[in-house]
């Protein structure tokens, strides 16, 4: 039944699985990929696995270097389902509300140490939640904006295009737009 272990994540199939890099930046952003258990619920094009991932990615001609994952549960897949090559982190970060100043610390901390020991390729961070876009988006665009000195509404649209969807909560548009600069 719905509550099953493997029952769809609301509204997901509503989402582009991947979005484009964003330009300028080594982000790319995506929506949660699903094991092979979730398979039988979905039609064979809805489908959409780690492995998947990683051929949509190629297929752009990018390589990932990174997967910043962001859901707050472990049912979705297992690390162990992505290459060994390909470092995976988790920060769990709840969602509906903006993310607090620890979890935004965590983020950009990870994005820093990734920048710093990839500075001589161009391989890209992959963050994604639960549909990739609003806690996704949030923690991106709030990274541009902190440590790039990015004007929000820039980041928001640059996010926005790439993406395929636009920033659905208020409160984290809000937020980038007028909330404080977290400087740490």
């Amino acid at each position: 039944g719905p509550l099953g272990s493997n029952h769809i994540p609301e509204r997901w199939k509503d989402y582009l699985p991947v979005g484009q890099r964003m330009p300028g930046t080594r982000f790319i952003a995506f929506k949660v990929p699903l094991q092979k258990s979730f398979e039988k619920k979905l039609a064979p094009e809805e489908c959409f696995s780690p492995l998947d991932l990683f051929n949509k990615i190629r297929e752009q001609n990018e390589e990932l270097g990174l997967i910043i994952d962001l859901t707050y549960t472990q049912r979705y897949y297992k690390p162990e389902d992505l290459p060994e090559t390909v470092p995976y982190l988790k920060i769990f970060t709840v969602g509906h509300q903006v993310p607090d100043d620890e979890t935004i610390f965590k983020f950009k901390h990870a994005v820093n140490g990734f920048l710093k020991e990839n500075k001589d390729n161009d391989k890209l961070i992959g963050v994604h939640s639960t549909h990739g876009l609003n806690r996704t988006g949030y923690l991106i665009c709030r990274y541009l904006i902190d440590v790039e000195g990015v004007r929000p509404d820039d980041a928001i649209e640059l996010f926005n295009r790439c993406r395929g969807h636009c920033l659905e909560r208020q409160n984290y548009i809000e937020d980038l737009q007028n909330g404080p600069i977290r400087k740490n």
